[in-house]
């Protein structure tokens, strides 16, 4: 759970996220709902499976993103790429490379890319996690200081990072923060910088 204290969101954001290796792979999952007065405003989620049945760091990616708010909704989106990944032998730090190509149904211009990279550093005996990603992505889109239509501007390529830091008092329950630093993400044009506190507890 986190709470965006900047001036212009003042709101709570919760997510849901999954990490599932298996034989054949892997899957990772995350559902967001950040929250206002009333309730959920907003929700996106994204799931994206590694598919590998073979020794070495490649793999292929598959993944879809979407998401509704109040009186819109999130393209679909669909990815297929390959992803390249390190981890340590004691897996105290690990970090991924993924190139792909994303189709967002409805876009004026449908056909994109995106490269993807995520990464982890567990420190000071697990005590202490750096954790996050890195998008960027070409698709068209209008952004807007103010919402007025006559200040709309057209921008072609997003990007996006969300780097967290956490202390974890023990293997369930953590507090930190997470900055959420974005280029023309969503409607806002731009270079944007929006920090966060939170509390995390992990189910197993």
């Amino acid at each position: 759970m986190h709470y965006d204290f900047s001036s212009d969101r003042n709101y709570l954001t919760s997510t849901i996220e999954k990490f599932a290796p298996d034989a054949y792979g892997s899957t990772f999952f995350f559902v967001d709902f950040n929250y206002g007065d009333n309730g959920p405003i907003e929700a996106y989620w994204e799931i994206a499976r590694e598919l590998k049945k073979w020794n070495g760091p490649i793999s292929v990616h598959v993944e879809y993103n979407g998401g509704l708010g109040t009186g819109f909704s999130i393209n679909n989106a669909y990815l297929l790429g390959g992803t390249y990944s390190w981890n340590a032998a004691d897996f105290t730090k690990g970090v991924s490379f993924s190139a792909m190509y994303k189709h967002i149904q409805k876009n004026d211009e449908p056909h994109n890319f995106q490269l993807t990279a995520v990464w982890y550093l567990h420190l000071l005996n697990n005590k202490v996690s750096f954790t996050g990603f890195a998008d960027f992505w070409k698709e068209k889109h209008t952004v807007s200081n103010d919402g007025f239509v006559a200040d709309f501007q057209e921008a072609n390529y997003v990007f996006i990072t969300e780097p967290q830091l956490w202390y974890n008092f023990n293997q369930k329950f953590s507090l930190g923060t997470e900055v959420e630093l974005s280029y023309n993400f969503g409607t806002m044009p731009g270079f944007n910088v929006f920090p966060t506190v939170g509390a995390k507890w992990t189910f197993n």
